[in-house]
């Protein structure tokens, strides 16, 4: 008699997936690029999920996509790595950079003119989490695609 172990993946597989490199450049292309990338993405999730992403939470994933990947061009040296994952009900927005030291977030401060990204991401997600890797840190944010008066509902 043969024993087997068998694991269920605590995480299912994404429905979808797909990930694209952007550097710092002088003249900001990154963070339009990887907006029209997460619009684009977006857009091809009816084909696996069966209905369309409402159009305000892809205007959220891509504002949740412009703070991250300007924080990673803007505070780190080399290119960062945007992983998106769709899930049933959540986008999963991943952005790999070469420094270890995490994103601070700084209290609210109606005053200050800028560097309100982190602020901005923890508020409209609903986790997110920095985790070490080799080469520096994934800084991952978890987005519902349930439209907020969906969520009210329940």
């Amino acid at each position: 008699m043969t024993d087997a172990i068998t694991a269920e993946r605590a995480v299912p597989e994404p429905l979808l997936s797909a990930s694209a490199v952007f550097d710092g450049t002088a003249d900001g292309g990154a963070i339009g690029s990887a907006r029209a990338f997460t619009a684009d993405f977006l857009g091809a999730a009816p084909a696996v999920r069966g209905e369309p992403v409402a159009r305000e939470r892809v205007d959220l994933a891509k504002l949740v996509v412009s703070e991250l990947v300007t924080n990673a061009v803007r505070h780190t040296s080399g290119p960062c790595r945007l992983l998106l994952e769709l899930r049933r009900d959540a986008l999963e927005i991943s952005v790999f950079d070469r420094a270890a030291a995490a994103p601070v977030p700084r209290g609210h401060d109606p005053r200050r003119i800028g560097q309100h990204g982190v602020e901005i991401v923890v508020a409209v997600c609903e986790s997110v989490s920095v985790e070490p890797e080799p080469d520096g840190k994934r800084v991952r944010a978890r987005l519902s695609l349930l439209s907020a008066d969906v969520g009210a509902r329940a």
